[in-house]
């Protein structure tokens, strides 16, 4: 299995225990909700349903607490035998699954294996099903019911979306851009931890309100998001599992589960953004500066309808908070990617090109690194060290997908070339001598010299 496929399971593997991890929890908790984990299913990278035995999900939690998320990694398997495909019995699979819904993947290949002698994983006839549409869950769907949650304290579980806001003036392409206003809620105070304006709806501005927001605010329990890019990505998922945060995806088409998050959202738009647009926005520094004192002035202390309180007193009443440690933090919110070192020992990254160490020379490694900062770049190799990659050949100094956090522009010289080339043709017409270019170079230089 590559590093990038390890990396996959290694979070999925994090993502079935995260609930379990809670340091807050004592033993006979922990235990009885193991069980619950192991009662249900999960669905895996690959694209199937998996179900873990207690066993296995304790052995995880240990290796999580002595080793963090590298311990979660695969290891290497020495039977890497392969199940032979049959298209011709997908068709039956298909009928038994619609004859009786209920019936299970491994049910299913069992009757085609005593009706035809042909072995079939259980596994393959699942990712098959489900392809098709004909999983058990899809088949026997019944109605909804949906109850009130609340978390118990404050940071135990956080609620993050993104709401779109007005055109805002944006100098440095000379228009305007839609500003996206990335928020983060704490679900039991009701409190607007923190949110921010991006001209851009990435995956690093997610990242970077969320930094902000546990160096404020303490480190949640659980963070729960919808299933749009700025959220659903390894970037976000390693960060989480990095820092011990549950990550959590609500259900496509079920926005039920969001409903403090769509409250606040309406109340931003009615009591914030329309008063911004009736005086005018300049930019977009304006815009979070404004919208940083309406929440701690207004949004924050005012009695909240269903609580009866103010979310900043609600919030605090619970305080201190967790905190992370700067160098904790600092690895959380670096990116990961697997290169494959060249025959000059070189490694690409986003147009760059990096030099590392020769002994591996046709090795996949795994790069981490800050995006805001491509000249420093740790190579791993199987999640240990393996020295620095040195850029060899530098084109970018920042991640493309970081357009926040561009190099400033370089303040303009005032030199007029084409205006010197139009000078000094006219001074040679007028005395009829023919413009010396050669010369026209030198007092081009000697102009930059006196302007610097």
């Amino acid at each position: 299995m590559d590093p990038e496929a390890q990396e996959k399971v290694a979070l999925h593997r994090y993502g079935v225990i995260a609930e379990a991890a809670n340091p807050r929890l004592g033993a006979a908790e922990r235990g009885a909700l193991v069980r619950q984990i192991a009662a249900r299913p999960h669905l895996h990278p690959d694209g199937s349903e998996r179900r873990y035995s207690r066993g296995t999900i304790d052995r995880w939690l240990r290796a999580w607490r002595s080793g963090g998320l590298e311990a979660l990694r695969p290891a290497e398997r020495s039977d890497t035998g392969a199940v032979r495909a049959h298209p011709e019995l997908y068709a039956e699979a298909a009928a038994l699954r619609l004859e009786l819904p209920s019936r299970s993947a491994a049910q299913i290949a069992s009757i085609l294996y005593h009706r035809h002698g042909v072995k079939m994983a259980e596994r393959t006839v699942r990712q098959q099903l489900r392809r098709a549409g004909l999983h058990r869950e899809a088949l026997q769907a019944e109605p909804k019911v949906f109850g009130r949650y609340e978390a118990e304290r404050a940071n135990e579980r956080w609620i993050t979306d993104v709401l779109v806001g007005p055109f805002v003036p944006f100098p440095k392409i000379d228009r305007s851009v839609r500003a996206r206003l990335f928020l983060i809620v704490d679900d039991h105070s009701r409190l607007l931890v923190d949110g921010r304006f991006f001209a851009h709806e990435n995956a690093r501005a997610c990242q970077e309100l969320l930094r902000r927001a546990i160096v404020r605010r303490g480190l949640p329990e659980v963070l729960y998001a919808d299933n749009g890019a700025p959220f659903a990505n390894a970037w976000l998922a390693r960060t989480c599992a990095v820092l011990g945060i549950r990550l959590v995806h609500s259900k496509p088409y079920a926005p039920e589960g969001r409903g403090k998050q769509e409250r606040l959202n309406r109340y931003i738009r009615e009591a914030f953004l329309a008063e911004a647009c009736h005086v005018g926005i300049d930019s977009m520094e304006e815009l979070n500066d404004r919208f940083c004192a309406w929440t701690e002035q207004v949004a924050n202390r005012r009695t909240h309808a269903e609580t009866g309180e103010a979310p900043i007193e609600r919030f605090e009443r619970h305080g201190p908070h967790r905190a992370v440690e700067p160098e904790r933090l600092r690895e959380a919110f670096r990116w990961s990617v697997t290169r494959k070192v060249t025959r000059t020992a070189t490694v690409p990254l986003e147009g760059n090109a990096y030099a590392v160490d020769p002994s591996l020379v046709g090795r996949r490694v795994e790069l981490r690194y800050d995006p805001e900062d491509l000249t420093r770049i740790d190579v791993y190799l199987e999640g240990r060290p393996a020295g620095v990659a040195t850029p060899f050949v530098t084109r970018r100094h920042v991640h493309p997908a970081v357009p926040q956090a561009a190099r400033p522009e370089p303040e303009q010289t005032g030199i007029d070339y084409l205006g010197l080339v139009a000078a000094a043709h006219e001074e040679a017409a007028g005395t009829g001598q023919k413009v010396d270019f050669a010369q026209l170079q030198i007092f081009e230089g000697e102009n930059e010299e006196e302007t610097r």
